[in-house]
């Protein structure tokens, strides 16, 4: 079709059309270099451990998220069971 034989709608769709197949191109060709640049520099990479590394070194969180974890667990037991679950359901219906 001609542009001659366009009407202004016409046209002006097909400039935005173009206008963003080109924008998208360009965000294209930038995704692209920035991954290039950041495979080539090694970015955002963790390199492997030496086979005759020391095992990691416990800082204390495992042992206490362990502890954690077992008090969190004798609490819901006690909640579940007898006069403990009684008194909390009381108290989450608004009885006293």
């Amino acid at each position: 079709m001609k542009l001659g034989a366009m009407d202004a709608q016409t046209r002006g769709d097909l400039y935005w059309v173009r206008k963003t197949a080109a924008s998208v191109l360009a965000l294209e060709a930038r995704v692209s270099a920035r991954i290039g640049q950041t495979q080539v520099s090694g970015e955002g990479t963790t390199p492997a451990p030496a086979a005759g590394d020391q095992p990691p070194i416990d800082d204390g969180i495992e042992s206490e998220l362990q502890a954690a974890e077992k008090q969190a667990a004798a609490l819901m037991r006690e909640l579940q069971t007898g006069a403990k679950k009684a008194n909390w359901d009381k108290s989450v219906h608004g009885k006293p």
